[in-house]
């Protein structure tokens, strides 16, 4: 049996499944967030959340895809359900600081404008 194959089926469906799930709520409250910062222009605001969500899309695809030919050969079970698990870690662990950088920008970035307003 090729533990790498399996290795990358599973990661790719782990992988899949996070990076739609955790996009879409992003998206749907990143539109309320992004409306507070700027509710006078919906439609901008409409904008800047796809932006983000087709940024956030691309980047960890990337990353992800980036991520796998960075394995090295899975000789066993453990090795395959460690790799995996530091793998995908590590993926989610980004995407946290991403979320977090993104709301302080977007923060940083509205509030100066308004200061020049």
């Amino acid at each position: 049996m090729n533990y790498n194959i399996l290795s990358y089926l599973i990661y790719g469906c782990i992988m899949v499944y996070i990076i739609y799930k955790v996009g879409l709520i992003c998206y749907r409250n990143g539109n309320v967030f992004v409306l507070h910062l700027m509710p006078t222009n919906t439609q901008l605001c409409l904008y800047i959340n796809n932006i983000l969500l087709t940024g956030y899309y691309l980047l960890n695809i990337g990353y992800a895809v980036y991520s796998i030919s960075t394995w090295k050969t899975i000789q066993n079970t453990y090795s395959m359900i460690d790799t995996i698990a530091s793998h995908v870690g590590s993926i989610v662990l980004t995407l946290a600081v991403l979320h977090y950088m993104n709301i302080i920008v977007l923060q940083l970035f509205f509030k100066s404008k308004k200061q020049h307003i």
